[in-house]
């Protein structure tokens, strides 16, 4: 426009030519609007389909990494099947083991090579090595089973087999050989005749009066006019409670030895004896609630119902060295009313896995709940496949603290908390520290970043043993007695009701504590049958397996060695 002016003398005079020139140039100028319009619109939809295709890439990137860790933990799933059907149960590492196999391929594949002809000709003779296999020196001994009972079997020659064949007269004996040789016998039912013999006064009933008939007594038995002897009841009770044999198999081992009794039948019996000794498994409950640690795991115990098998569980509570008994407890599900009940007024250190029902039971009193480091380097190894370098490093610093525990084993509590504070605790520190690195460093759902994630929710838990000598590092204690139930479960598949699972809890609790020390159950059971029926209550304490077993002991020795003593 300033070009319009400055040359205004060279416009047309014309009127029309001036508007038209005008209308040219609003034309233009509209043209040019509508150009940087578009173009702007054009950037704008290609900013918008750059922000979008970044979208995408970002989705698409995150989604790569959801299936990664998707594809991680449906792996690792596969792995703990395959380990839970196929493989070894204890907790390792398979890293070194996949080295030693690839070695192990390496050296297969080698020895499949073809050796040069240089290399044959070059090769010195082997030298011959010597294979030794180490063997004991000569034949045991069976006369030093002096355990095992002895039948004495003489053979001897006829008298036509005397004659000398060379003379005719009778050979004299002038030694003989010996030979020792183990048989098994099994075991055979016999029947007990009970015979209770009436006395009446003659001379009473004479004179027709009260003939005063007296009888004789029969020893009380555990199942009133019961047809089973305590030694078979205990026979039963061991076979199934801690050998984990059915029913249904002693059923067919009893009828090949001539006794025709049905498993429905030996059910009721071993219910009858759980309620015979029912007062020794609740004296048993009081003591491991008087522990200082009682060490708890639970495992499901399948109970038949109506339509189909309901998962009830079983629960254990050990208790410590001042207290030495294994109770077993059942309930219909896993809530935390089963150990709250049982737990009722302890009030010390629980030590159990990070099972969250466990928080509702140490809620408002002064439980200390403790963790357990098995179950936390279990789950590291389970995700051992996501993040190998990082199994690895958090297995050798969980195997450093029970290096120190294998240190103080044997020492007192003072000693071990003292050795715990000075080379567990700094452990602790580092291992937290390496946590919380390798937690900002995986995803949430990343199967190592869960198993992190326990370890440093359970983390106060998992330190109380740095806080208290007397706490275990772990509770492999209780796992031990859980693996034998899951045994027993998987011969006898499910209890039939809850009093069989009640029944199951109380005559587990005594085989279980005869095995912590080293007790015959059948033996123990046996005497306990026989004299629990006129025991007196003050007395039952002689009769817990521990109690039971000095007391044995000190009959045996002093039937072996008898000392005469005078007045």
């Amino acid at each position: 426009m300033s070009h319009l002016r400055s040359n205004s003398t060279e416009l047309p005079s014309d009127k029309d030519t001036l508007q038209l020139m005008v209308l040219a140039l609003l034309e233009e100028r509209d043209q040019q609007k509508r150009h940087a319009e578009a173009q702007k619109r054009h950037a704008e939809e290609q900013q918008c389909r750059a922000e979008a295709q970044q979208r995408r890439a970002e989705a698409q990137v995150k989604q790569s990494e959801q299936l990664q860790v998707e594809l991680l933990r449906v792996k690792l799933e596969l792995e703990r099947y395959k380990k839970w059907y196929y493989g070894p149960r204890a907790d390792l590492l398979q890293s070194d083991k996949d080295l030693m196999q690839m070695l192990l391929d390496f050296a297969e594949e080698l020895d499949c090579k073809p050796v040069p002809a240089e290399d044959l000709a070059a090769a010195a003779e082997p030298a011959e090595e010597l294979r030794r296999v180490k063997r004991r020196k000569g034949r045991r001994n069976l006369a030093n089973f002096e355990n095992l009972p002895v039948s004495t079997q003489v053979y001897e020659l006829s008298e036509a087999e005397r004659a000398c064949p060379c003379c005719g007269l009778t050979r004299k004996e002038i030694g003989a050989e010996e030979s020792w040789q183990v048989e098994y016998l099994p075991g055979h039912f016999e029947r007990i005749h009970h015979v209770r013999k009436k006395y009446a006064c003659t001379s009473c009933e004479t004179n027709g009066e009260n003939p005063s008939i007296q009888a004789a007594k029969r020893p009380e038995t555990a199942i009133d006019k019961g047809l089973a002897g305590p030694g078979l009841l205990a026979y039963i009770v061991t076979s199934k409670y801690s050998d984990y044999l059915p029913l249904y198999r002693l059923e067919d081992i009893f009828a090949r030895q001539g006794f025709e009794i049905s498993r429905a039948t030996q059910s009721v019996w071993c219910g009858d004896v759980a309620d015979f000794v029912e007062p020794l498994y609740q004296l048993m409950a009081g003591r491991v609630r008087a522990s200082h640690v009682v060490a708890t795991d639970d495992t499901i115990m399948a109970m038949q119902s109506k339509d189909k098998v309901a998962n009830a569980r079983m629960w254990v509570y050990v208790g410590d060295e001042a207290q030495p008994y294994n109770v077993f407890d059942f309930t219909m599900d896993r809530g935390r009313d089963g150990p709250k009940r049982f737990l009722k007024e302890y009030g010390q250190v629980l030590l159990a896995d990070g099972y969250a029902g466990y928080n509702g039971v140490v809620a408002g009193n002064a439980i200390t709940r403790a963790g357990c480091w098995a179950h936390m380097k279990r789950k590291i190894i389970d995700a051992e496949k996501s993040a190998p370098e990082i199994a690895r490093e958090a297995v050798e610093r969980v195997r450093a603290l029970y290096a120190v525990e294998r240190q103080g084993k044997d020492a007192s509590v003072e000693k071990r908390l003292q050795l715990r504070r000075e080379h567990s605790a700094p452990l602790l520190a580092q291992l937290q520290d390496r946590l919380l690195q390798w937690k900002n460093q995986l995803l949430p759902k990343h199967p190592m970043a869960e198993a992190i994630h326990y370890a440093l929710g359970q983390w106060n838990e998992l330190n109380v043993f740095c806080s208290d000598g007397a706490v275990p590092i772990d509770n492999n204690v209780s796992e031990r007695e859980m693996k034998r139930v899951v045994l027993n479960r998987k011969n006898s598949l499910f209890v039939g009701n809850a009093r069989g699972g009640r029944t199951a809890a109380i005559l587990a609790s005594l085989t279980s504590t005869c095995r912590r020390h080293d007790v015959d159950p059948q033996l123990y059971l046996t005497q306990l049958l026989i004299n629990l029926p006129t025991l007196p209550s003050s007395q039952l304490t002689q009769w817990l397996p521990d109690q039971w077993k000095t007391h044995h002991t000190a009959r045996l020795k002093s039937l072996n060695n008898p000392v005469l003593t005078t007045a």
